[in-house]
């Protein structure tokens, strides 16, 4: 039996993104992110109605700044007490996981889309989708990228404008491009 792309997707596989059931899942992310991103302040000091419906999990106490984007939505996962401030982006193809009190600074994003290195495949919309797991209390600085496949374990913190390529043990502070232990 032939598995869709979003099953090859949801497995970690190689799937073509030029998808029309996986285009049906990102509008509807697209217009959550919309109506959050056009609320007024006073009605997103707690994470918005249309983020809590779109995400798969969100615990107490989250709040998401205004702009914000996601791919899918429904591959993220917040614990308690989240903050991520303006201007993320969490390309949220596989899951990713944000433990409780962390803290996401301006700008960062983080990535879970891995392209395909062949530039014809990659052109045929070929990637693949390796989850992001981020600990409790952890300090993500502004404009920090945290590539696919990573790990962060409880505590640590990312330095502002970091480029995390490979995992970061519990407590680590982490610097530079490539993110380094300091």
């Amino acid at each position: 039996m032939m598995r869709t792309e979003r099953e090859k997707m949801e497995a970690g596989e190689w799937y073509t993104c030029l998808d029309d059931a996986l285009e049906d899942l990102r509008m509807v992310a697209l217009n959550a992110v919309h109506a959050h991103n056009h609320l007024s302040p006073s009605e997103r000091r707690t994470l918005s109605a249309p983020l809590r419906a779109l995400f798969a999990e969100a615990g107490t106490n989250c709040l998401i700044e205004a702009p914000f984007h996601c791919s899918y939505g429904r591959n993220i996962h917040l614990g308690a007490e989240v903050f991520i401030n303006s201007g993320c982006v969490i390309l949220d193809s596989a899951s990713v996981r944000i433990g409780d009190g962390t803290m996401i600074g301006t700008g960062a994003q983080i990535l879970c889309a891995d392209h395909h290195r062949d530039p014809v495949k990659r052109r045929a919309g070929i990637e693949r989708a390796l989850p992001v797991n981020i600990g409790a209390d952890v300090w993500i600085g502004a404009g920090a990228i945290i590539m696919p496949g990573i790990t962060i374990k409880d505590q640590a913190i990312v330095g502002a404008g970091a480029v995390v390529t490979k995992d970061i043990a519990e407590g680590a502070t982490v610097v530079g491009i490539p993110a380094r232990p300091t």
